[in-house]
């Protein structure tokens, strides 16, 4: 692998969601990633098949349920700088691989942990999901259509941007600081508070009064006319962002108007009245031809466009903001190094590196077929 952070090791652990996708991103930035994975038959059923998500790792199948499993996992553990891990608090110290034991036997291991409440609390042992996450922190609420339900934004917010980023920025500062001090650390990152923690300048709004609690009642929210989606002639959206006074007198020169003709996105009480005249305007044309017409102008007017649309934009064309990783296109790793570039790794079969991992760890080929006997690894 190349990237800045070539050299650097990761054990990563059996999980779901934003630890495969931290695990992803380090292995993206260049950190040579062994994956334990579940063995075949084991799993809770929300496991995603091998595909680009688990791309830049080699894997190994270990059932860590086992006393003699756990301990290979140790073994990994004292040659790699970062672990990270998913399990419920409590579950890797009863598979005796929790910090504790782990940081004993290697003082400058970084261990990440992620979990949807954190590591304490009353809540911190129960069931959720991204959705739960995000209505405990307060975000929920704002997301969706006025005196409609909330809609959850699928699960970027919680797992990904609040989860596995927020952990992924974590592992990276306590690596600076163990390479330092030769010390390293146990981090608790919880989905619930890294969702709160992105909506920080939505609270300090609140906080000002320049925001209410209603949804598509404020200016980033749907709420604004000139901050919204609007359906076209062929039942497809354009979004508007045209915020500034100056983008929004452009936007209304395109649309063959004068600003002072059109009411104002600027008067709260002229929302309304503005939100239908666009919308009148915009139903006139296909979505296509409002990008056409839009093109090379500072309007902030973009197609909204569809997973499968997204990769054929020219401007992602020309940057190459998507590959193809296991024959499925997805975006491109990012951001971008102008002296350590990074590039997607492909996709190793669940376990099918478990073998060379274990002759790495002096781990004979006749004592691996017994582990296999004994259905430790697969």
């Amino acid at each position: 692998m190349v990237g800045p952070l070539d050299g650097v090791r990761v054990l990563e652990l059996p999980a779901v969601g934003p630890v495969p996708f931290a695990g992803m991103v380090l292995a993206d930035l260049g950190a040579s990633v062994i994956k334990i994975d579940r063995l075949p038959g084991s799993s809770d059923g929300l496991d995603l098949p091998p595909g680009p998500m688990q791309r830049g790792r080699r894997s190994i199948g270990i059932d860590l349920r086992q006393s003699t499993g756990a301990e290979l996992a140790l073994r990994l553990a004292e040659r790699a700088d970062v672990l990270i891990e998913g399990f419920r608090p409590g579950v890797a110290e009863r598979l005796g691989i929790g910090p504790e034991v782990a940081l004993e036997r290697n003082p400058a291991l970084v261990y990440g942990r992620m979990t949807g409440w954190g590591q304490d609390g009353p809540l911190s042992r129960h069931a959720g999901h991204d959705i739960t996450y995000l209505a405990v922190s307060g975000v929920l609420h704002g997301i969706g259509e006025h005196d409609r339900r909330p809609v959850p934004p699928a699960n970027y917010l919680a797992d990904f941007g609040g989860g596995a980023m927020i952990l992924v920025s974590g592992v990276l500062a306590a690596l600076l600081q163990a390479r330092t001090t030769g010390t390293g650390q146990v981090i608790d990152a919880a989905m619930t508070e890294g969702a709160a923690y992105l909506s920080t300048m939505t609270r300090q709004l609140f906080g000002q009064g320049a925001w209410t609690d209603e949804r598509e009642r404020n200016l980033l929210d749907g709420g604004a006319p000139n901050y919204r989606c609007y359906r076209t002639a062929d039942d497809r959206y354009v979004a508007v962002g045209a915020l500034e006074p100056k983008f929004w007198a452009e936007l209304i020169a395109v649309l063959g108007a004068e600003v002072d003709q059109v009411p104002s996105p600027f008067d709260r009480d002229q929302w309304a009245d503005c939100a239908d005249w666009l919308s009148d305007r915009f139903a006139t044309r296909s979505r296509d031809d409002w990008a056409s017409i839009f093109a090379g102008t500072d309007a902030c007017v973009a197609p909204v466009l569809t997973l499968a649309e997204a990769p054929d934009h020219p401007h992602n064309q020309v940057r190459g903001s998507f590959v193809a990783v296991d024959d499925i296109e997805v975006a491109a790793p990012v951001p971008r190094f102008s002296a350590t570039p990074t590039q997607p790794g492909q996709v190793s079969e669940q376990g099918g590196d478990t073998d060379s991992i274990l002759a790495e760890l002096g781990v004979t080929a006749a004592a691996r077929d017994e582990l296999r006997t004994t259905g430790v690894i697969n």
